[in-house]
């Protein structure tokens, strides 16, 4: 059957070669379609309880994505004229910023004070020229004993400030945020012309939703040509030929084109876990061809010509690539049960690729094998190599069966102490400006991590109530005593200010008022001085029943972030019962969905592992060869995480996919060698030692050459600024060559013992 199909491709060459060009170019016509998400929503799905909250949160009060201009005088004074000025500029220039709805800054604070019976609410810089020493001295001494700006926009020596943009986004348009950034981007270049003597850094939300874009991108300019450098270079060294390099290079372009082209006709946002699913086609779109191209070669060295030899290789090798690529899909498509969206983006396009990869193998590689001349007749590069490692394997397999099940066994116990654990900040690596800026801000001003807490009445115009204003005090000052909180912005603070400054600035009336009218006459004159922009909804919601208590923090690991939440929400049940509260975040957000992906996951391993073992068990015919394969499908990822505990120990979001992506990968070197193995039993009737050499000699420069070039593709990944891809693609390498090494050595010794002396 194979045969027939062979010839007939064979036959119609130039038509099928034709066919394939225009289905790749239909497909690839939805590539224009695809647009890049720069919103961290992404990984979120609409069905996520942490977005939901989050998105009510938003929806109470103002949006809080901003942009932050950490400003650092080289003279180490914020407190003087020519630092005030750069300041007031930025402030000003801020206003500006594409979206913007806020902005905050020492400058522009609004400082409350008495004057005989009127409440004066002004800036706290009016005109830095017109200040002398000891204004200066006034208004620093203001700044920093002022809760709502200290650790906040300045820091306790006075070295660093900053100034908050806040931005709210239409979402009509993926270019809003880089317009802002942008923007913003261009006042820091104007201000370090115009006041050389300052450094400026931007952190913040927006300037980390458009990191992500910015550096997918530039892996796409970087990363892509490397991977398709090596992979030309290896062909080239292996095949000895010119024609076969020239159809692999086809085929790996025509499979990336179908698996975009369709996620685009799909509308597939790209994201930048999707932008690496070309690498990951490349490096196994790649497989399927050299297992044919080798197979083909060694026919042409025993004498046949090159269309036998290819009829041959499609005989001994279609049922194995139809198994492998089935495999790979199963296990890529598992990516689906992942509670980040972007991941079954990338799963589902990889998968696409790996089934176009197939179809490219069998119909458009021997019809340009036909077509281009092939008249080399020398082994692949590395066989005899090969074969002579087998013999080694054969003489010691079982010195090799015991050594590499105690390494295995080892490296598995190693597993449980890998800590679920993700810093989402450092998705980023250190060459990235986002990541340098946020550490800096964080180590010198103020935290990156943000938490906000909904505290909420049932009464219209509740928050006014002197019992309610008395547990708001108690929840805030608790969280302020919490390690690490740099910040704790609260509505309470400002009724302990406006109550001073309404009793003849006394400082002995610091502290809440006693009674409903009072506070709610307070709270209104204050929000009716208080010009445009800066008004007080985004601290409390339109019928006064909700506060939000805004809460900065520094650099915490998810699983600190969830004890802190888990404690904070378990201290106001039993310390405000009658008060609902509502913790969101961002950064709460991307805590909890490592967890929440680690178990999904988890299941659609399991599913995968159930439906590839069927796979298996079909392919071979025999329940024993498809259990037998499970061993050295399941023992290289158990092996990399514990590879992985002695290199890191910490398991986040990213890693918590790659054992289902690498199953159906991993299980293609054993389908090859087993399939090569059984052939030579059941068709040559060889003893189990024979049928080991006879898929060695067979088969086993294709699998070493596919294992390089898949380890490559993906430690190339490794490379990535982009730490989600990085340690995603370092991990599959390491499982992939765990899994030839285990394919080489445990397998074969396994097959061995198993099948001794049996005919």
């Amino acid at each position: 059957m194979t045969e027939k199909f062979t010839h007939w491709i064979i036959r119609w060459r130039y038509f099928v070669v034709l066919a394939v060009i225009a289905t790749v170019v239909a497909a690839g016509a939805g590539m224009p379609k695809l647009s890049m998400s720069n919103d961290y929503r992404m990984f979120f799905g609409e069905d996520n309880p942490q977005l939901l909250e989050f998105e009510h949160m938003q929806n109470t009060f103002n949006k809080n994505d901003n942009i932050m201009f950490v400003v650092t005088p080289k003279n180490g004074k914020v407190f003087s004229i020519e630092t005030l000025k750069t300041i007031q500029a930025i402030t000003e220039a801020s206003w500006q910023i594409p979206f913007s709805t806020r902005v905050d800054s020492i400058t522009n604070y609004q400082h409350t004070y008495a004057e005989e019976d009127d409440l004066i609410v002004d800036d706290l810089v009016v005109d830095p020229d017109e200040l002398n020493e000891n204004d200066l001295a006034r208004i620093q001494s203001i700044a920093i004993n002022e809760p709502m700006l200290l650790h906040r926009l300045i820091s306790p020596d006075s070295k660093y400030t900053g100034i908050n943009v806040n931005i709210q986004l239409p979402g009509k348009s993926l270019s809003e945020v880089p317009e802002a950034v942008a923007y913003a981007r261009t006042i820091k270049m104007e201000m370090l012309a115009k006041f050389p003597n300052i450094e400026i850094r931007l952190v913040g939300l927006a300037v980390m939703n458009n990191a992500f874009p910015e550096e997918s991108q530039q892996d796409v300019k970087t990363l892509y040509p490397l991977a398709l450098a090596f992979i030309i270079v290896t062909l080239f060294f292996l095949l000895r030929g010119f024609s076969g390099v020239v159809i692999c290079f086809i085929m790996i372009i025509m499979s990336i084109i179908v698996a975009m082209g369709t996620s685009g006709w799909m509308g597939t946002m790209l994201s930048p876990p999707v932008l690496s699913a070309p690498i990951m086609i490349l490096t196994m779109a790649i497989a399927n061809g050299v297992h044919l191209l080798v197979t083909m070669r060694h026919e042409m060295a025993l004498g046949r010509d090159k269309i036998a030899g290819m009829v041959e290789s499609m005989r001994i090798n279609f049922q194995p690539v139809f198994v492998t690529s089935l495999t790979t899909i199963l296990g890529f498509l598992s990516l689906n049960f992942s509670d980040a969206p972007p991941f079954h983006d990338l799963g589902n396009i990889a998968a696409i690729g790996v089934a176009a990869g197939f179809i490219l193998s069998v119909t458009f590689l021997p019809a340009m094998v036909a077509i281009l001349p092939a008249h080399s007749r020398k082994e692949v590069v590395g066989k005899i190599a090969l074969g002579k490692f087998g013999e080694f394997v054969i003489k010691h397999h079982n010195r090799l069966l015991i050594g590499s099940a105690v390494i295995s066994i080892i490296l598995v116990s190693l597993v449980p102490s890998n800590e679920l654990n993700d810093i989402f900040v450092e998705y980023f690596d250190e060459s990235v400006e986002f990541r340098r800026d946020s550490d800096y801000a964080a180590e010198h001003l103020t935290g990156v991590y943000y938490m906000d807490i909904s505290l909420s009445t049932t009464e219209t115009g509740g928050i006014s109530n002197p019992d309610f204003l008395k547990k708001t005090e108690k929840f805030s000052n608790y969280l302020r005593s919490q390690t690490g909180v740099s910040h704790v912005l609260t509505i309470t603070d400002t009724f302990k200010r406006l109550n001073k400054n309404m009793h003849g600035d006394d400082p002995a009336w610091y502290k809440l008022p006693d009674e409903r009218e009072m506070a709610a006459q307070y709270l209104l004159l204050y929000e009716m001085s208080l010009p445009y922009g800066l008004d007080l909804n985004n601290q409390i919601n339109l019928d006064k029943t909700s506060i939000k208590i805004a809460i900065t923090l520094d650099t915490l690991s998810s699983n600190q972030l969830l004890e802190f939440e888990q404690q904070t929400q378990q201290w106001a049940k039993d310390n405000i019962p009658d008060i609902k509260t509502i913790a969101s975040g961002p950064t709460l957000m991307f805590a909890h969905i490592g967890k929440r992906n680690i178990n999904s996951m988890l299941i659609g391993t399991m599913v995968a592992l159930f439906l590839i073992s069927m796979v298996l068990i079909f392919f071979f015919k025999s329940f024993k060869y498809g259990f037998i394969s499970l061993l050295p499908n399941m023992l290289p990822a158990a092996s990399a995480f514990g590879i992985w505990a002695l290199y890191s120990g910490q398991v986040g979001l990213a890693l918590s996919v790659v054992t289902g992506m690498t199953l159906g990968i991993v299980v293609d070197d054993t389908v090859h060698f087993l399939s090569k193995y059984i052939r030579a039993r059941r068709e040559k009737n060889l003893n189990a030692e024979e049928a080991v050499r006879y898929a060695f000699n067979s088969v086993g420069i294709a699998l070493l050459v596919t294992s390089i070039v898949l380890v490559a593709g993906f430690m190339i990944l490794a490379q990535s600024h982009f730490v989600l891809n990085s340690e995603m693609g370092l991990v599959t390498s390491i499982i992939i060559a765990l899994a030839l090494a285990l394919d080489f050595t445990l397998l074969p010794a396994l097959l061995m013992k198993i099948d001794k002396d049996k005919k």
